[in-house]
């Protein structure tokens, strides 16, 4: 098996594809908007990459965190909200916003699995400051290690539920950014004692499964590389202090807050400590090129990877029933807010 998340062009696997992945048998497969179209479009693609490759246990992920990152979207399946109104919600009534974030985390967990997903990138454990790049702040479940960390365990708890692992992201915590990776390389200078702040959600849920890295350099750790790259980061930080030992996927290798090409970036990557390199949009000859350069997946990484499959729940359970409570629940946020202020309809 290589260590590599490879993505797809489209929502039919080519002959090429099919070919090329049979060949090298990447630990994953990553799904995009590109890659569906309605339910059973997506069924039937998800059949057919665990087909070629011949692994009933295939990881297949998708990016559905709610609100701005979300792959699958109506009319074809449900709007789910992003993180900042639970946040909100935390503020009036915390315990029924983690109710809420428990059913939507369960919601969309069994629409992942019903879908033949079982790996989903969140929750985002990064906290919000007042200078945090703003394309990130929707995304955030709040300001506070202890909100973040509870909603965090709570969309954890309610996906594991459904048969869906969390990703949590972004190790060891991208939330002092200031500018998108995606774009630019984010420079972090605050202090170690600063930084040990930011991760406190991650040291709290650190028995999570998986969890995905920051492109962020933070001088305090390693001002010269970033943390997807950085041994440093990845052994004394997100294995050592934070104590993560679940399954580690970097952030999408073709940002571009990373310099050099594709190949360098992930055999960079998985020197440094990354369990697999994350190559969203990588060709079919981009996939042969890494697998040539990159070492096989290592015994520990599987075991990771093992660990991380999702335990399929008891049933299939209803997922217009979990709907319907996270509603009740965000409803019931709203009501005490009314009453709070004084106001009324």
């Amino acid at each position: 098996m290589t260590p590599i998340v490879a993505g797809i062009a489209g929502p039919v696997l080519t002959a090429e594809e099919a070919d090329v992945l049979a060949r090298i048998g990447p630990a994953g497969i990553i799904l995009f908007a590109r890659n569906v179209a309605d339910p059973a479009q997506l069924c039937a693609l998800t059949d057919s990459l665990r087909d070629c490759m011949g692994r009933a246990d295939l990881a297949v992920l998708i990016d559905q965190e709610g609100g701005p990152v979300a792959r699958l979207r109506p009319p074809h399946w449900p709007d789910f909200p992003a993180a900042a109104r639970f946040a909100a919600a935390y503020d009036v009534a915390p315990a029924t916003a983690i109710r809420a974030m428990h059913a939507q985390g369960q919601a969309i967990g069994r629409v992942l699995a019903a879908a033949g997903i079982t790996m989903n990138c969140a929750p985002l454990l990064d906290i919000g400051h007042a200078d945090t790049d703003p394309a990130l702040v929707p995304r955030l479940a709040g300001h506070e290690p202890l909100r973040v960390a509870a909603l965090g365990r709570a969309m954890l708890g309610g996906m594991a539920g459904a048969g869906v692992t969390g990703i949590v992201k972004h190790l060891p915590g991208l939330g002092r950014a200031t500018v998108d990776p995606h774009h630019a390389l984010p420079i972090v200078t605050a202090g170690a004692e600063t930084l040990a702040i930011d991760a406190q959600p991650f040291r709290a849920l650190a028995h999570a499964r998986a969890g995905m890295t920051a492109h962020v350099v933070y001088a305090a750790w390693d001002a010269a590389r970033p943390a997807t790259l950085s041994p440093v980061v990845i052994d004394r930080v997100i294995r050592g202090t934070i104590g993560f030992d679940g399954l580690l996927v970097t952030d999408d290798l073709h940002m571009g807050a990373l310099s050099g090409d594709l190949v360098e970036r992930a055999v960079a990557a998985i020197a440094a400590g990354c369990d697999l390199a994350l190559c969203c949009h990588a060709t079919p000859a981009g996939l042969l090129a890494l697998a040539t350069a990159l070492p096989a997946l290592s015994t520990a990484a599987h075991d990771r990877l093992t660990r991380a499959y999702p335990v399929a729940p008891a049933s299939s359970g209803d997922m217009a029933a979990s709907l319907s409570h996270r509603d009740a629940y965000l409803a019931a946020t709203g009501a005490v807010r009314l009453a709070i202020s004084g106001k009324t309809d």
